[in-house]
């Protein structure tokens, strides 16, 4: 039986590498777009089901290339970050919009492509909605930074092109992943970032007063949502909230962090920038609801998991 060919955009990324290694233990073949450096430093797990393909997601001959023979593409891509896009607006409009608008324009020329799977941010679209309980899908979005208004504008123009050329899509509304493989140079991330400063005995900024509340996920158990929700029907054309339905305070992070590593953080404090928001817990009931099985990790064993794994990195650097 002909397996069923992936294609994942960003597949070297922390999430994309991550979601490799769930879609290949699920049985299915993946064509691996990235722009990698060399094949010795690619971060998923090797293997024959696995075609490493090197491409610029701005290439419109290297996307055409890379659908050929796809049934499915994750689009994992982000050419910007939070920080990056609020320097710099027209960016993520030169890229990130126009570069996934001219992907789903290659889909539909395609013609075989069955859906789009994007991922999109919890954190940033819903803007600061102020509530004492977890943010619904249904929640208007309402973002106050230009990452989350590019990410809103890219779920809009998939349900376009859904109405117009029936191309189906999912899209995840990630929360705020940690875990392994993590980059800190892109200076995303908090909780791998304060281990790592925390780990060199270097302080750590805190914007505000450390009250902000996010919903943390592992970046494993967001993978193994993401396979296999592939072939769900029930999540065709649909937008899905991917978190852990729980927050916690910048406070409770550093004191998690403090009691996993043994050491007391350095802690400097700064003014919180007016696009930060200032609470964001994602309501996870339509995910439970449409999913057999949803398992996540603890944040205390995943902050460990990622601990460990970053003290085997130091040591091996040196």
């Amino acid at each position: 039986m002909k397996k069923i060919k992936v294609l994942v955009i960003g597949a070297n990324g922390f999430l994309g590498s991550h979601l490799v290694d769930s879609l290949i233990h699920r049985g299915y073949q993946v064509r691996a777009f990235d722009r990698y450096k060399d094949i010795k430093d690619v971060n998923f797990d090797l293997s024959d089901e696995i075609e490493v393909f090197s491409g610029d997601f701005l290439n419109q001959t290297d996307i055409k290339t890379a659908l050929q023979d796809v049934e499915y593409v994750y689009h994992l891509v982000s050419t910007t970050t939070p920080a990056s896009a609020d320097a710099d607006p027209l960016i993520d409009i030169d890229t990130n919009i126009r570069g996934t608008v001219e992907l789903l324009q290659r889909c539909v020329a395609q013609g075989d492509i069955r859906r789009v799977l994007y991922s999109s941010s919890g954190g940033t679209v819903y803007g600061d909605f102020v509530s004492d309980t977890p943010i619904p899908e249904a929640t208007a979005t309402n973002p106050v930074s230009p990452y989350g208004i590019g990410k809103v504008a890219i779920e809009n123009y998939l349900s376009y092109f859904n109405r117009k050329y029936q191309l189906d899509y999912t899209i995840f509304r990630i929360a705020n992943p940690y875990g392994e493989r993590q980059p800190l140079l892109r200076k995303q991330g908090v909780i791998p970032i304060f281990a790592d400063l925390i780990l060199k005995g270097k302080p750590i900024t805190v914007y505000g007063d450390g009250s902000m509340v996010r919903d943390y996920i592992y970046v494993k158990d967001v993978a193994e949502i993401m396979a296999d929700a592939l072939q769900n029907e029930a999540l065709k054309n649909e937008t899905i909230n991917l978190g852990s339905g729980t927050g916690e305070s910048i406070n409770q992070i550093i004191t998690e962090l403090e009691k996993t590593i043994g050491q007391t953080a350095i802690i400097e404090y700064k003014e919180k920038p007016s696009t930060f928001v200032q609470s964001v817990v994602l309501d996870t009931q339509k995910l439970i609801g449409n999913m057999k099985r949803v398992q996540l990790t603890p944040l205390d064993k995943g902050i460990s998991q990622l601990v460990t794994y970053m003290r085997q990195a130091m040591k091996q650097a040196k």
